[in-house]
């Protein structure tokens, strides 16, 4: 098979020809169809994942189609259309059993503890537990797209934060993750106020549904600007680029007793960021992490877009080919694009 692949963190990734991958018996093999370009894979090629063992081929957001499963595999079989959230659970341990296999200890994750997507094949494990069934309406590109930045983002608003009708909910950086949130927040009532640096990303930020932006190297006070448009402070707050910047903001422009979520990845130098505590402990603030979406879940958020309540492929920026992912990949820091972009041509 053809896949991108890299020797070393930080070095160009390379287009190789490698063996294709067989099916673990609980698992399957894919024909990838599509695969998202996300953030988390700047941070495995940088070396920030610590799962990552090298050599390695990246990608964690697909959708395509079984070409082989293992023994073990009953309820799915080839020729199926299928996606996967980028947290996999084993199944076997208690928080898989209590329906939580975003944070199995023993998580399958393609891309960062197996080799990923950005290939024509990929191998999957405990195909039972973690395998979606995609409905013919959706595209391969569209159903790439749900696997990281739009489940999470689902999972943040929906259950984490419990995002209700009404609500103001602030959000942190208007990439993938935050027009996700601000799209999803919209189809459940709320009020999204879209933050980025970039009027670019704020325009398409206001067409995903946010009531109002802000243009964080405009004002002098982020939170301050935040509190202003809600008369008192957000309900929720989402960081969706993950920065100690964009946290603290966050967290400081709640309203009493608002909550905070953190989904933008804070690794490396990054890690520890400043918390304003006295204001968490004295206004009662929650502060909660969203660590991808269960398999289970994904019918909520398959009905959404079944109904014309959600719209995940109006986030795709640009389809690519596999080459041409390698300087996309190294460039995803930046974070300059609008929307997100997805390898689509393999071959």
């Amino acid at each position: 098979m053809k896949a991108m692949f890299y020797e070393a963190f930080e070095q160009a990734p390379e287009i190789r020809t490698l063996p294709d991958p067989t099916p673990s018996e609980d698992g399957v093999v894919i024909s990838v169809g599509a695969s998202g370009l996300c953030r988390s894979d700047w941070h495995g090629w940088m070396g920030h994942d610590p799962d990552i063992r090298l050599p390695h081929v990246p990608g964690h957001e697909l959708a395509g189609k079984i070409v082989a499963t293992g023994r073990g595999v009953m309820r799915f079989k080839v020729g199926d259309r299928v996606t996967v959230p980028f947290v996999s659970g084993c199944g076997h341990c208690a928080e898989c059993h209590s329906g939580n296999q975003q944070v199995c200890p023993n998580q399958f994750q393609p891309g960062f503890t197996h080799w990923g997507s950005f290939a024509e094949y990929v191998a999957i494990d405990y195909a039972e537990t973690n395998l979606v069934h995609l409905p013919d309406t959706i595209d391969d590109a569209t159903a790439a797209s749900l696997g990281c930045r739009f489940a999470t983002s689902f999972r943040a608003v929906a259950d984490q934060a419990r995002t209700g009708p009404g609500e103001w909910i602030a959000v942190h950086g208007c990439g993938g993750v935050g027009l996700s949130a601000i799209m999803i927040a919209t189809a459940l009532g709320a009020n999204a106020i879209g933050i980025d640096i970039s009027e670019e990303k704020l325009a398409f930020a206001r067409e995903c549904g946010a009531v109002a932006t802000v243009n964080a190297s405009g004002v002098a006070d982020v939170a301050e600007a935040v509190r202003e448009i809600t008369k008192g402070g957000a309900h929720v707050s989402i960081d969706a680029l993950g920065h100690p910047v964009t946290c603290f903001n966050s967290i400081k422009n709640l309203r009493r007793r608002g909550r905070h979520v953190q989904v933008g990845l804070m690794l490396g130098e990054h890690a520890t960021p400043q918390i304003p505590m006295g204001q968490v402990i004295g206004h009662e603030l929650e502060i909660y992490g969203s660590h991808g979406m269960q398999a289970w879940r994904y019918d909520a958020m398959l009905s959404m877009l079944a109904a014309g309540k959600i719209a995940p492929q109006k986030l795709i920026g640009r389809r690519v080919s596999l080459e041409e992912a390698v300087p996309a990949l190294m460039a995803l820091d930046k974070a300059e694009a609008t929307g997100i972009s997805v390898i689509t041509r393999f071959s």
